[in-house]
């Protein structure tokens, strides 16, 4: 399945702060720790959890924060298949950067170990 204009638009008009306690309760349902989801966020973004707090204080989209994000240059390992889409062949940057997310959250609900999930 390909994303359509409409799609990317919308994922880089939605707030991270909408998402975010999706992926908490996501992660923690699974017996896994906020902290963990930092990391992994983290090791994504470059946002370290003062500054992902303060992301989600100003509702940030999608868009802003990628465009603040230093993504890590292992993220192009992250592939496969995440709500309906291959990672790989998603053509829009932004959409792709948001199914990396969704994925590494994915792999830690499931019970991925740290390493592998970190691409390390």
């Amino acid at each position: 399945m390909k994303p359509t204009a409409a799609h990317n638009e919308r994922m880089a008009n939605m707030t991270f702060s909408s998402v975010y306690p999706h992926y908490v309760t996501k992660v923690e349902k699974k017996g896994r720790s906020i902290d963990e989801l930092h990391q992994v966020i983290e090791w994504l973004t470059g946002f370290n959890e003062e500054k992902l707090n303060k992301l989600i204080e100003e509702k940030v989209t999608f868009k802003t924060f990628f465009e603040r994000a230093q993504l890590n240059p292992n993220a192009k390992l992250i592939k496969g298949v995440i709500c309906g889409y291959r990672i790989e062949e998603i053509d829009n940057q932004l959409t792709k950067e948001v199914r990396y997310l969704d994925k590494l959250v994915d792999e830690l609900a499931r019970g991925r170990k740290m390493e592998k999930i970190l691409r390390s």
